[in-house]
């Protein structure tokens, strides 16, 4: 098993819940202005459209915390069921 370095799962995490934020919103950014071009209904579509993406985004902000928690949450139960484990082996 390779180890990783101490900063690199912080930086996955990041990446990962900054891309919730920037992509979607980059998303209904272009699909606003395009539909307000096609419908001509200059602000109303594009302001629609970055309001369900920003609904979408925090969804998926949430998910995405839910998860990361778990995952620190299992590593944390593994390293004291080891801690035990080799306190139980010393005495």
């Amino acid at each position: 098993m390779i180890k990783q370095a101490w900063w690199q799962p912080a930086i996955l995490m990041f990446a990962r819940l900054s891309a919730w934020i920037v992509g979607p919103v980059i998303v209904g950014l272009f699909i606003g202005k395009w539909l307000d071009k096609r419908y001509q209904s200059e602000p109303w579509l594009f302001l629609l459209s970055i309001g369900i993406v920003f609904i979408f985004s925090i969804f998926g902000l949430v998910k995405s915390t839910i998860n990361e928690y778990k995952k620190i949450e299992t590593k944390n139960e593994e390293a004291l069921k080891e801690k035990e484990l080799s306190q139980n082996k010393n005495n």
